[in-house]
Protein backbone atom coordinates (compact mmCIF):
# COMPACT_ATOMS: atom_id res chain seq x y z
CA UNK A 1 0.00 0.00 0.00
CA UNK A 2 1.17 3.76 -0.51
CA UNK A 3 2.61 5.30 3.33
CA UNK A 4 -0.18 7.34 4.63
CA UNK A 5 1.04 11.02 4.73
CA UNK A 6 -1.05 10.46 8.74
CA UNK A 7 -1.10 8.68 11.56
CA UNK A 8 -2.96 8.39 14.30
CA UNK A 9 -2.39 7.05 17.23
CA UNK A 10 -5.24 6.28 20.31
CA UNK A 11 -8.16 4.76 21.69
CA UNK A 12 -11.48 3.73 19.78
CA UNK A 13 -14.74 3.72 22.57
CA UNK A 14 -18.38 2.14 21.76
CA UNK A 15 -20.24 5.67 22.32
CA UNK A 16 -23.46 3.95 24.00
CA UNK A 17 -25.77 7.07 23.68
CA UNK A 18 -28.56 7.28 26.48
CA UNK A 19 -31.24 9.51 26.34
CA UNK A 20 -34.69 9.45 28.77
CA UNK A 21 -37.50 7.75 26.98
CA UNK A 22 -35.44 6.38 23.89
CA UNK A 23 -33.34 3.56 23.42
CA UNK A 24 -29.61 3.19 23.50
CA UNK A 25 -27.64 4.02 20.38
CA UNK A 26 -24.22 2.76 19.90
CA UNK A 27 -22.30 5.08 17.76
CA UNK A 28 -18.18 4.34 17.01
CA UNK A 29 -15.95 6.61 19.09
CA UNK A 30 -13.05 7.60 21.06
CA UNK A 31 -11.31 10.99 19.72
CA UNK A 32 -8.63 9.75 17.93
CA UNK A 33 -10.49 6.94 16.09
CA UNK A 34 -12.92 9.89 14.92
CA UNK A 35 -9.78 11.67 14.21
CA UNK A 36 -8.89 9.37 11.97
CA UNK A 37 -12.57 8.39 10.11
CA UNK A 38 -12.67 12.26 9.26
CA UNK A 39 -9.26 12.67 7.74
CA UNK A 40 -10.62 9.31 5.50
CA UNK A 41 -13.85 10.97 4.80
CA UNK A 42 -11.76 14.12 3.29
CA UNK A 43 -9.80 11.95 1.62
CA UNK A 44 -6.62 11.37 2.78
CA UNK A 45 -4.86 8.15 3.61
CA UNK A 46 -4.62 7.85 7.34
CA UNK A 47 -3.19 4.89 9.32
CA UNK A 48 -4.20 4.07 12.93
CA UNK A 49 -2.85 2.47 15.84
CA UNK A 50 -5.41 1.23 18.45
CA UNK A 51 -6.32 -1.40 20.11
CA UNK A 52 -10.03 -3.38 19.30
CA UNK A 53 -11.06 -6.48 20.82
CA UNK A 54 -12.82 -9.31 18.17
CA UNK A 55 -16.49 -8.22 20.11
CA UNK A 56 -19.92 -6.84 18.96
CA UNK A 57 -18.36 -3.11 20.03
CA UNK A 58 -14.76 -3.64 18.22
CA UNK A 59 -16.22 -5.22 15.15
CA UNK A 60 -18.61 -2.59 14.64
CA UNK A 61 -15.72 -0.20 14.93
CA UNK A 62 -13.13 -1.85 12.64
CA UNK A 63 -15.98 -1.65 10.06
CA UNK A 64 -16.80 1.68 10.66
CA UNK A 65 -13.16 2.74 10.56
CA UNK A 66 -12.36 0.86 7.15
CA UNK A 67 -15.92 1.78 5.35
CA UNK A 68 -14.07 4.98 5.14
CA UNK A 69 -10.35 4.20 4.49
CA UNK A 70 -8.68 3.82 7.35
CA UNK A 71 -5.64 1.48 7.22
CA UNK A 72 -5.85 -0.26 10.83
CA UNK A 73 -1.89 -0.94 11.85
CA UNK A 74 -0.97 -3.95 13.16
CA UNK A 75 -1.14 -4.10 16.72
CA UNK A 76 -4.99 -3.16 16.83
CA UNK A 77 -6.09 -6.60 17.66
CA UNK A 78 -7.04 -6.12 22.00
CA UNK A 79 -6.28 -10.31 22.12
CA UNK A 80 -2.67 -9.63 21.52
CA UNK A 81 -2.52 -7.10 24.62
CA UNK A 82 -3.32 -9.24 28.20
CA UNK A 83 -5.30 -6.10 29.96
CA UNK A 84 -7.25 -5.36 27.20
CA UNK A 85 -10.25 -8.11 27.06
CA UNK A 86 -13.17 -5.72 25.62
CA UNK A 87 -13.06 -3.26 23.34
CA UNK A 88 -13.72 0.09 25.68
CA UNK A 89 -16.86 1.76 26.28
CA UNK A 90 -18.67 4.85 27.43
CA UNK A 91 -22.50 5.63 27.97
CA UNK A 92 -22.98 8.98 26.66
CA UNK A 93 -26.31 11.02 28.39
CA UNK A 94 -27.43 13.84 26.35
CA UNK A 95 -28.71 17.19 28.10
CA UNK A 96 -31.47 19.15 26.32
CA UNK A 97 -28.79 21.28 24.17
CA UNK A 98 -27.58 18.38 22.88
CA UNK A 99 -24.19 17.91 24.86
CA UNK A 100 -22.47 15.04 25.64
CA UNK A 101 -21.43 13.56 29.49
CA UNK A 102 -19.24 10.59 29.70
CA UNK A 103 -18.97 7.80 32.08
CA UNK A 104 -16.18 5.04 30.92
CA UNK A 105 -15.47 1.57 30.63
CA UNK A 106 -11.87 1.19 29.38
CA UNK A 107 -8.20 0.50 29.49
CA UNK A 108 -5.69 2.04 27.34
CA UNK A 109 -2.40 -0.64 26.96
CA UNK A 110 -0.39 -0.35 23.56
CA UNK A 111 2.63 -2.72 23.54
CA UNK A 112 5.94 -1.29 22.04
CA UNK A 113 5.52 -1.48 18.44
CA UNK A 114 7.38 -0.17 15.20
CA UNK A 115 5.51 1.72 12.51
CA UNK A 116 5.63 -0.22 9.26
CA UNK A 117 6.34 2.94 7.22
CA UNK A 118 7.54 6.72 7.72
CA UNK A 119 5.13 8.64 8.57
CA UNK A 120 4.53 12.34 7.41
CA UNK A 121 2.66 13.53 10.41
CA UNK A 122 1.82 11.85 13.46
CA UNK A 123 -1.73 12.75 15.69
CA UNK A 124 -1.96 11.77 19.12
CA UNK A 125 -4.78 13.23 22.25
CA UNK A 126 -7.15 12.01 24.24
CA UNK A 127 -7.33 9.27 26.94
CA UNK A 128 -4.34 7.49 25.00
CA UNK A 129 -1.83 9.92 25.36
CA UNK A 130 -2.24 10.39 29.09
CA UNK A 131 -3.70 7.17 30.90
CA UNK A 132 -0.65 4.30 31.36
CA UNK A 133 0.37 2.05 30.74
CA UNK A 134 -0.10 2.84 26.87
CA UNK A 135 0.45 6.31 27.14
CA UNK A 136 4.54 5.32 27.74
CA UNK A 137 3.83 3.57 24.15
CA UNK A 138 2.17 6.85 22.47
CA UNK A 139 4.54 8.71 23.96
CA UNK A 140 7.83 6.77 22.76
CA UNK A 141 6.97 6.66 18.94
CA UNK A 142 5.92 10.47 19.19
CA UNK A 143 9.86 11.00 20.50
CA UNK A 144 11.30 8.69 18.65
CA UNK A 145 9.72 10.42 15.00
CA UNK A 146 9.53 14.15 16.19
CA UNK A 147 11.60 16.63 14.16
CA UNK A 148 10.72 13.85 10.92
CA UNK A 149 7.21 13.82 10.92
CA UNK A 150 4.47 16.28 12.14
CA UNK A 151 3.01 16.14 15.31
CA UNK A 152 -0.77 17.22 16.66
CA UNK A 153 -2.10 16.86 19.96
CA UNK A 154 -5.36 17.07 21.21
CA UNK A 155 -6.07 16.88 24.91
CA UNK A 156 -9.87 16.27 24.79
CA UNK A 157 -10.23 15.97 28.60
CA UNK A 158 -11.70 13.35 30.29
CA UNK A 159 -11.98 14.69 33.90
CA UNK A 160 -13.01 11.07 34.96
CA UNK A 161 -9.86 9.80 33.62
CA UNK A 162 -7.57 12.47 34.36
CA UNK A 163 -6.57 11.63 37.75
CA UNK A 164 -5.13 13.84 40.53
CA UNK A 165 -4.98 17.79 38.68
CA UNK A 166 -1.92 18.49 38.89
CA UNK A 167 -0.44 15.74 37.43
CA UNK A 168 -3.15 15.17 34.96
CA UNK A 169 -2.01 19.04 33.61
CA UNK A 170 1.75 18.06 33.76
CA UNK A 171 1.22 15.18 31.54
CA UNK A 172 -0.95 17.42 29.20
CA UNK A 173 2.21 20.03 28.82
CA UNK A 174 4.23 17.53 28.11
CA UNK A 175 2.39 15.84 25.47
CA UNK A 176 2.10 19.69 24.46
CA UNK A 177 5.65 19.84 24.37
CA UNK A 178 6.13 17.49 21.92
CA UNK A 179 3.69 18.54 19.73
CA UNK A 180 3.53 21.10 16.60
CA UNK A 181 0.14 22.16 16.55
CA UNK A 182 -2.21 21.63 19.63
CA UNK A 183 -5.91 22.04 19.26
CA UNK A 184 -7.52 22.34 22.67
CA UNK A 185 -11.65 23.25 23.96
CA UNK A 186 -12.47 25.90 25.76
CA UNK A 187 -14.12 23.24 28.06
CA UNK A 188 -10.57 21.64 28.52
CA UNK A 189 -8.89 24.87 29.48
CA UNK A 190 -11.18 25.45 31.70
CA UNK A 191 -10.84 21.97 33.43
CA UNK A 192 -6.74 22.38 33.42
CA UNK A 193 -6.33 25.69 33.94
CA UNK A 194 -9.24 27.20 35.84
CA UNK A 195 -10.38 31.16 35.78
CA UNK A 196 -7.77 31.59 33.20
CA UNK A 197 -8.46 32.97 29.86
CA UNK A 198 -8.15 30.51 27.15
CA UNK A 199 -5.62 33.23 25.00
CA UNK A 200 -3.39 33.33 28.13
CA UNK A 201 -3.33 29.49 28.36
CA UNK A 202 -2.32 29.19 24.54
CA UNK A 203 0.29 31.18 24.56
CA UNK A 204 1.31 29.45 27.80
CA UNK A 205 1.34 26.31 25.33
CA UNK A 206 3.06 28.13 22.02
CA UNK A 207 6.19 28.67 25.29
CA UNK A 208 6.67 24.81 25.63
CA UNK A 209 7.23 24.78 21.82
CA UNK A 210 4.18 24.21 19.92
CA UNK A 211 4.17 26.23 16.96
CA UNK A 212 0.23 26.81 17.05
CA UNK A 213 -2.43 26.69 19.41
CA UNK A 214 -5.86 26.29 18.46
CA UNK A 215 -8.69 26.81 20.62
CA UNK A 216 -12.70 25.83 19.80
CA UNK A 217 -14.79 27.77 21.85
CA UNK A 218 -18.42 25.88 20.99
CA UNK A 219 -21.06 28.50 19.74
CA UNK A 220 -18.21 31.65 19.95
CA UNK A 221 -16.46 29.81 16.87
CA UNK A 222 -12.16 29.14 17.31
CA UNK A 223 -9.29 30.75 17.03
CA UNK A 224 -5.65 30.44 16.89
CA UNK A 225 -2.31 31.73 17.98
CA UNK A 226 1.20 31.06 16.48
CA UNK A 227 4.59 30.93 17.98
CA UNK A 228 5.28 34.24 15.32
CA UNK A 229 2.24 36.27 16.72
CA UNK A 230 0.14 35.96 14.12
CA UNK A 231 -3.99 35.49 15.00
CA UNK A 232 -6.52 34.10 13.21
CA UNK A 233 -10.19 33.57 14.15
CA UNK A 234 -12.96 32.01 12.21
CA UNK A 235 -17.00 32.63 13.83
CA UNK A 236 -19.29 29.56 14.55
CA UNK A 237 -22.27 29.08 12.60
CA UNK A 238 -26.25 28.79 13.72
CA UNK A 239 -27.39 25.48 13.61
CA UNK A 240 -29.86 23.31 15.21
CA UNK A 241 -27.75 20.55 16.91
CA UNK A 242 -28.44 17.00 16.97
CA UNK A 243 -25.17 16.46 19.71
CA UNK A 244 -21.94 17.69 20.40
CA UNK A 245 -20.76 13.81 19.88
CA UNK A 246 -17.16 14.29 18.18
CA UNK A 247 -17.05 18.15 16.84
CA UNK A 248 -13.85 18.79 17.78
CA UNK A 249 -12.50 15.71 16.27
CA UNK A 250 -14.32 16.66 13.44
CA UNK A 251 -12.61 20.16 13.60
CA UNK A 252 -9.29 18.63 14.17
CA UNK A 253 -9.47 16.29 11.26
CA UNK A 254 -10.27 18.97 9.30
CA UNK A 255 -7.82 21.55 10.42
CA UNK A 256 -5.54 18.66 9.49
CA UNK A 257 -6.36 18.09 6.25
CA UNK A 258 -6.64 21.76 5.49
CA UNK A 259 -3.25 22.37 6.96
CA UNK A 260 -1.61 19.32 5.12
CA UNK A 261 -3.36 21.16 1.26
CA UNK A 262 -1.34 24.09 1.89
CA UNK A 263 -4.31 26.05 3.26
CA UNK A 264 -3.12 29.77 5.30
CA UNK A 265 -4.24 29.39 9.14
CA UNK A 266 -7.44 31.85 8.33
CA UNK A 267 -8.86 29.55 5.53
CA UNK A 268 -7.96 26.47 7.61
CA UNK A 269 -9.54 27.81 10.64
CA UNK A 270 -13.14 28.40 8.47
CA UNK A 271 -13.00 24.74 6.83
CA UNK A 272 -12.48 23.38 10.51
CA UNK A 273 -15.13 25.19 11.71
CA UNK A 274 -17.57 24.42 9.00
CA UNK A 275 -16.40 20.43 9.46
CA UNK A 276 -17.66 20.65 13.60
CA UNK A 277 -20.96 22.69 12.65
CA UNK A 278 -22.14 20.23 9.65
CA UNK A 279 -21.17 17.13 12.60
CA UNK A 280 -23.22 18.67 15.20
CA UNK A 281 -26.62 18.81 13.15
CA UNK A 282 -26.37 14.60 13.24
CA UNK A 283 -26.51 12.27 15.41
CA UNK A 284 -22.90 11.01 16.59
CA UNK A 285 -19.48 11.81 15.66
CA UNK A 286 -20.17 11.33 12.09
CA UNK A 287 -18.14 14.56 9.86
CA UNK A 288 -18.54 15.60 6.58
CA UNK A 289 -16.71 14.51 3.42
CA UNK A 290 -14.69 16.65 1.31
CA UNK A 291 -17.81 17.13 -1.02
CA UNK A 292 -20.16 18.00 1.61
CA UNK A 293 -17.30 20.34 3.31
CA UNK A 294 -16.78 21.92 0.21
CA UNK A 295 -21.06 22.15 -0.73
CA UNK A 296 -20.53 24.67 2.83
CA UNK A 297 -17.92 26.49 2.19
CA UNK A 298 -18.94 27.52 -1.10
Amino acid sequence: MTSPHFVVIGECVADVVRTDGAPDVVHPGGSPANVAYGLARLGEPVALLTQLADDPYGRLIRAHLESAGVTLLPGAEAAEVADAPRTPSAVVRLDEQGRAQYAFDIGWTLAPVELPFRPGHLHIGSIAAVTGPGAAAVLALVERWRGRAGVSYDPNVRPALMGEHAEAVRRVERCAALADLVKASDEDLAWLYPGQDPEEVARHWLGLGPATVAVTRGPAGAFALTADGRRAEAPARTVEVADTVGAGDAFTAALLHARHAGASLDTALVRATAAATLTVTRPGANPPDAAELASVLG
